[in-house]
């Protein structure tokens, strides 16, 4: 079976560090389409009367009403859906709040969570909380404290089992060890012909596979990854934009501000002076 290709293009506005979504849908309403994607920002999902599963890189976590799960940033993952009443709150978060809000360590992976009636009505609480907020300003630096505490309860809450999909796997098990030097290094992506040679395939072979897999050619994900880690670097470190260029990979300045202002819409100077004083 080919995965459906879909390379999700979820981006939080700028100076906007979490979205907040209720999602309802009566029990004759037909069920999302799955979908197999992923995206740039970390998703909580805070589960009402709804089952599933949550599938995320090869685990299956199973959805019980009242539970939450996480999906963290630039990870494949798919909801599957049973017939019947379906309602959550999704909560979309740039990944760089979470590491800086949270008194716990956030875990690296997704994980499922099935709170007790205490700790689901102090995650309502602060669902709540959060929409509100974010509702009446996007930018307000509350946003990412209230954040922070959904986190850390979430993070006391002992996981869920998950199980293994091997089908899942030997989809995506070929491509992954070349995904990790992609996140371990951006800067020195590996080239396409010994991406090949490390997924045991010719390079035309793994080409077709890569793009059937992921939506998109192997050099244009790349292109994208690199283009996100300096997005994120320019709006959370002080470093020059040229030095920016070159340590996520790209040949000059110049052509990294044509490829961003492509994907971005603006140069990264814009980008930064935006992020500086919001329009």
């Amino acid at each position: 079976m080919v995965v459906q290709p879909i390379c999700e293009p979820v981006r939080l506005p700028l100076g906007i560090n979490a979205l907040v979504t209720r999602v309802t849908a009566s029990a004759s309403a037909p069920p999302p389409a799955r979908l197999l994607h992923f995206h740039d920002v970390a998703e909580i999902v805070l589960f009402g009367e709804t089952r599933g599963h949550f599938e995320c890189d090869t685990l299956s976590f199973p959805i019980t009403p009242g539970c939450a799960v996480f999906a963290p940033t630039m990870r494949y993952h798919d909801f599957h859906f049973e017939a019947g009443p379906k309602n959550w709150t999704l909560i979309q978060v740039d990944p760089y709040v979470l590491t800086r809000v949270t008194s716990v360590p956030v875990p690296a992976g997704p994980f499922c969570v099935n709170p007790d009636k205490a700790m689901k009505a102090r995650l309502a609480v602060l669902a709540d909380w959060l929409s509100d907020v974010a509702t009446s300003n996007p930018a307000d630096p509350l946003i990412d404290q209230i954040v922070g505490l959904i986190m850390h309860a979430l993070c006391q809450i002992p996981q869920v089992r998950a199980e293994a999909m091997p089908g899942r796997a030997t989809q995506l098990a070929r491509f992954m060890p070349i995904l990790e030097r992609l996140r371990a290094d951006p800067g020195n992506p590996v080239p396409l012909r010994e991406a090949a040679a490390i997924s045991h395939l010719s390079p035309a072979y793994f080409s077709r596979r890569f793009a059937a897999v992921f939506g998109c050619g192997y050099s244009d994900y790349v292109t994208a990854f690199r283009l996100h880690i300096a997005s994120r670097w320019i709006a959370t470190t002080n470093l020059q934009l040229s030095e920016i260029a070159y340590a996520s990979g790209f040949s000059s300045p110049s052509h990294f501000s044509a490829r961003f202002r492509e994907r971005f819409g603006m140069t990264a100077r814009e980008y930064r002076d935006r992020l500086k004083y919001p329009a």
